[in-house]
């Protein structure tokens, strides 16, 4: 199983891509909650160059409110991560599948929450 959904943006720069999601997000009813710049951290705290790689931590925050009244801890699983990678020819939308992601817990009204918020991720990166 993958732990991840997928789409290359043929074309894209990082500023578009992200322009994209957030806009494909907002409209899904997701709020960006942290923003990690790895390229640049990765330059302030190692000196390393990379592509531009960004990490937005997503939440809709109805469905966060139901998975944790269903599971306490499962706070230490949210926000749903989505990343923007520079690769040849484009950018990289990634989000997190959070059926993938929450296997571990043994809980079958959280795993229709979390089918539920991987449909509606995988609808995000499909209209980014």
């Amino acid at each position: 199983m993958s732990y991840t959904i997928n789409r290359k943006l043929d074309g894209a720069t990082m500023d578009a891509a992200e322009e994209r999601v957030r806009a494909a997000l907002t409209e899904a009813g997701f709020g960006v909650l942290t923003e990690i710049d790895v390229k640049a951290t990765m330059k302030k705290k190692l000196d390393e160059d990379m592509a531009g790689y960004k990490i937005l931590g997503a939440c809709n925050p109805k469905m966060a409110h139901q998975a944790l009244g269903i599971e306490p801890r499962v706070g230490a699983m949210l926000p749903c991560n989505v990343i923007l990678r520079e690769i040849d020819g484009g950018v990289e939308v990634s989000a997190i599948d959070p059926v993938a992601s929450m296997q571990a817990i043994e809980n079958p009204q959280l795993t229709r929450v979390a089918g539920q918020v991987r449909d509606m991720l995988a609808g995000v990166v499909k209209d980014a």
